[in-house]
């Protein structure tokens, strides 16, 4: 998209520009993902049975001088719980219709039934054979290590797709990985922590929500600045990895569901990409606010004005 670019010469990506995101989707979203779940999962995995959200009943209190609280009011923050193991799916648009696959350490590539079609040892290539034997698609996974495409290394599962013409590649990974890897590739991993977790937070709800409207029967975002910016591991780090740890299942909701949290590189961009679609947040703006010591709920609160934080957690099972 024509903003998308722009946003990318300055060094971030601005979102694909979908819904207003004060238009929450709404948070009773377990239908959708159980819908969209691939039916041939390998064993080992199973699809999310329900997905509750809470959300906090009391103010947090904001950090920073007194006079700063009665501008940047710090969204109430919900109570800790534990942690919601959630799947993506992300589609690698960039790696091509004949990517090199391989791992860092021994991997297995299965069929849909899950029988095995291949192994290999870390470094040996995937021979991609098996897409003009009547196979529609194939499971590859690592006992160890990651997952090699292109050279690039990716956590989780991949599930290859052919449709004998060419070949399309899903990433299947952990939700909070997938957040501390678009982190590091929206925003420099130097920056204030809580700039992070604020960049963390808008792009785990944004995730969400997608997980609740996919953008493809077979995957929910793409890795490219359509989406969010995704780099696989090669842009996790300490840091990154803290802010996701740090705002784990935070994501912003609005009566009731989830925001689709638009952000860009400046509030210049920010404002000519999304002006007319609502709240955007400003990278920039936020590290700057980061710097003068405001708290990351304090940054969205600023950001997405009317906008409140919740936390997701597992329900009772159906």
């Amino acid at each position: 998209m024509p903003m998308a670019g722009i946003a990318l010469m300055v060094g971030f990506a601005s979102q694909g520009l979908i819904n207003r995101p004060t238009t929450a989707i709404h948070a009773d979203f377990l239908d959708t993902l159980a819908a969209t779940a691939p039916r041939e999962l390998p064993p080992d995995r199973h699809p999310v049975e329900q997905v509750q959200v809470q959300r906090a009943s009391a103010v947090a209190q904001p950090a920073g001088a007194a006079g700063r609280s009665k501008t940047f009011q710090g969204l109430p923050e919900p109570a800790p719980s534990a942690p919601l193991d959630l799947e993506i799916r992300v589609a690698l648009l960039g790696a091509g219709s004949s990517p090199t696959l391989s791992a860092t350490g021994p991997w297995t590539l299965l069929n849909r039934a899950g029988a095995v079609l291949q192994r290999g040892q870390a470094g040996q290539l995937v021979s991609l054979g098996w897409t003009v034997a009547g196979q529609p698609e194939a499971w590859l996974q690592t006992s160890g290590g990651s997952l090699l495409v292109n050279g690039k290394a990716y956590g989780g599962r991949l599930r290859l797709i052919s449709d004998q013409r060419s070949l399309q590649l899903v990433n299947h990974l952990p939700l909070e990985l997938y957040i501390s890897s678009v982190v590091g590739a929206e925003m420099p991993s130097g920056w204030s922590m809580e700039a992070l977790k604020a960049q963390a937070v808008a792009a785990r709800s944004y995730a969400l929500a997608h997980m609740a409207r996919p953008a493809h029967r077979h995957w929910h975002v793409g890795d490219t600045t359509r989406w969010q910016a995704y780099r696989g591991l090669s842009s996790v780090n300490a840091r990154t990895s803290q802010a996701a740890a740090d705002t784990a299942g935070m994501i912003l909701s609005y009566q009731g569901g989830i925001v689709e949290s638009l952000y860009a590189a400046t509030q210049k961009i920010s404002s000519e990409a999304h002006g007319h679609l609502g709240a955007s947040m400003s990278q920039h703006g936020a590290q700057n606010l980061a710097r003068q010591g405001y708290a990351y709920h304090q940054i969205l609160g600023h950001y997405y004005r009317g906008a409140s934080l919740a936390r997701l957690k597992a329900g009772e099972a159906l």
